[in-house]
């Protein structure tokens, strides 16, 4: 089975043309052209803002005009992540996708669903012909991951709804009415180098198949901080 196989199939159709176009955080270029040519096929009205962030807007289907404007919002940009050993190269290569029984991963790279897959929403529904709706805009923002500088770029004026229905979440089935935002901190720390016995022994260790880590999980983060402990832990009584 194939993602294309994958339903609902315009959805799965869009992801994986996501999936095909280079989108590190501060290098969303060709996903800009990717979504701007898409706009232009489904005669989709866009605009882009200074930073790069875009907007499309799609009128009410007949009966709907008096209900009010929704934003839909999903980010450009992927975390990139290969395995040690796999050989991509996220500025130039598409993500290879595999179908793994109920779940689709990638071969040896992040996936890039967050937030490939709020993208492909948005996209499913601006091109669908079979779907009630009000008024509705599709903001797609440039640099979630590494700052949120595209969200912070925006200006009054740019979407006109009042509501925003953020797409970028982890559990499906939920709507959460709040988030706890994110801050970047930069630390220095200062250290003397001290030498070092010709007596010691230096090894090196690399942990690998750990569960899954999302940095802003942190049930995830302390799951994993425990596996971890216990790997060294037991790596301590065999030295």
């Amino acid at each position: 089975m194939k993602i294309t196989d994958l339903k609902p199939t315009i959805v799965w159709k869009f992801f994986h043309q996501v999936t095909q176009v280079p989108r590190p955080s501060k290098k969303e270029g060709k996903m800009i052209e990717f979504l701007e040519s898409f706009a232009k096929e489904y005669k989709i009205a866009i605009k882009k803002d200074e930073a790069g962030n875009l907007l499309m807007s799609k009128p009410a289907t007949p009966g709907m005009e008096d209900r009010p404007v929704v934003v839909l919002q999903s980010h450009m940009d992927m975390v990139c992540e290969k395995n040690n050993g796999t050989k991509h190269d996220f500025d130039n290569d598409p993500i290879e996708t595999i179908v793994d029984g109920e779940w689709l991963r990638a071969n040896g790279t992040t996936l890039g669903a967050d937030n490939g897959i709020g993208v492909a929403a948005e996209l499913a529904l601006l091109a669908s012909d079979d779907i009630q709706h009000g008024p509705i805009e599709c903001l797609f923002t440039v640099d979630e991951e590494t700052g949120l500088t595209g969200a912070k770029a925006l200006k009054e004026g740019f979407m006109t709804g009042d509501i925003l229905l953020n797409l970028d979440s982890e559990d499906e089935g939920e709507i959460f009415m709040g988030c706890a935002g994110g801050k970047d901190t930069q630390a220095t720390f200062h250290y003397e180098p001290v030498p070092t016995s010709d007596k010691m022994q230096y090894f090196r260790i690399d942990v690998k198949g750990l569960r899954s880590l999302r940095w802003r999980d942190p049930q995830r983060i302390r799951q994993c901080q425990q596996d971890l402990g216990s790997f060294l832990i037991l790596i301590e009584k065999e030295i």
